[in-house]
């Protein structure tokens, strides 16, 4: 069982050990399970205001997500935009995704946030005050619905 300890650092302080193993799960669960056939680097990971936050079980990445900063918001005034949320098969239902959108919320909950989930998960994100708006649309052919949590000072 991980330990919960989440891992947060931005690309130059990733190690090649650890930028492996949370690329290998995120190819796993999203080119071989769900079978993805779009890119997954987008080079958004380099950017230098990019997090990546993650649990692992001794070198094995469990869960993963990473928190973008746009220049220009998507949405009203949501910068900040949560995405590749990922938890290994054989460690869901568990809540480590809410371990780390919990630790966002603690992060960035001052801020407005954004984020394009999967729409058979947006009861997770609605948990963390994000509400979903606009219609569902097919990405990589999986159904979306784009989310937005308002800034709360």
């Amino acid at each position: 069982m991980p330990d919960n300890s989440i891992i947060q650092k931005r690309f130059g302080e990733v190690t090649t050990t650890e930028l492996y193993a949370f690329l290998k799960l995120r190819t796993d669960v999203f080119y071989v399970e769900q079978k993805v056939d779009e890119s997954e680097l987008d080079d958004r990971d380099l950017e230098p205001a990019t997090e990546h936050l993650w649990l692992a079980d001794g070198p094995r990445v469990t869960a993963y997500l990473r928190v973008l900063e746009d220049a220009v918001p998507e949405h009203l005034d949501a910068a900040r935009v949560i995405g590749r949320v990922v938890v290994a098969a054989d460690q869901r239902g568990r809540g480590l995704a809410q371990v780390l959108l919990a630790r966002v919320v603690e992060r960035f909950g001052g801020e407005a946030m954004l984020l394009h989930s999967q729409s058979y998960a947006a009861g997770l994100y609605a948990k963390f005050g994000f509400e979903p708006f606009g219609p569902e649309f097919s990405e990589a052919g999986i159904l979306h619905t784009t989310m937005y949590r308002p800034g709360i000072r």
